[in-house]
């Protein structure tokens, strides 16, 4: 799938804030630098506060600038600093301000951003726990992360399922080649 064929079918799929965050996310604009300036951190923090917690509604144009573009570096002293300047950690914020899909979208950004090895490995746990297995998401989330911080998550995991390993969930989840398959991606 093209990027071109990926944001045609965001768009036919989603509309308002969630379409432009999910068409953001996709263009793959994001900076990666390493490091940020004071000033730009305390801008980004202020319009954060002044598009959310500081005034009635949520200017959720704001949040999308900011949350999809800035480099994770940067974003996580502007949480540090929006902290200290409303009193409210970020995601606290995003759970008051804003509710639905795109509360999901930008509580997931967040939490990426600030311990990406946590949320994949928590997401992996959401996709066995209780009945039955989602099998989609357990296959995209292994395959993509084997390559880049498996090994790490595997730890983490460990520490959200009170010590039962990935390879025991997959164990006790799935059957056959299917389960082969996972557990050497391991």
């Amino acid at each position: 799938m093209t990027g071109e064929q990926l944001e045609k079918d965001i768009t036919g799929d989603t509309m308002g804030t969630l379409k432009r965050v999910l068409v953001g996310l996709s263009q793959g604009r994001r900076s990666q630098a390493t490091e940020s300036a004071h000033d730009k951190v305390i801008a980004d923090g202020e319009a954060l506060y002044r598009a959310g917690m500081g005034r009635v509604g949520t200017d959720h144009a704001v949040f999308n600038k900011i949350l999809v573009m800035r480099s994770p570096a940067h974003l996580n002293k502007v949480f540090d600093y929006y902290k200290t300047i409303s009193n409210i950690d970020i995601l606290e914020s995003i759970k008051l301000e804003m509710s639905g899909d795109t509360a999901a979208a930008f509580t997931a950004i967040v939490e990426v951003v600030q311990n990406p090895v946590h949320y994949f490995a928590d997401q992996l746990f959401k996709s066995m726990k209780g009945l039955g297995t989602n099998d989609n998401k357990l296959i995209r989330l292994m395959v993509w992360r084997s390559e880049i911080d498996l090994v790490e998550i595997k730890e983490e995991f460990k520490i959200i399922s009170n010590g039962e390993t990935l390879e025991s969930f997959i164990e006790g989840d799935c059957s056959g080649n299917y389960k082969v398959a996972l557990l050497a991606l391991c």
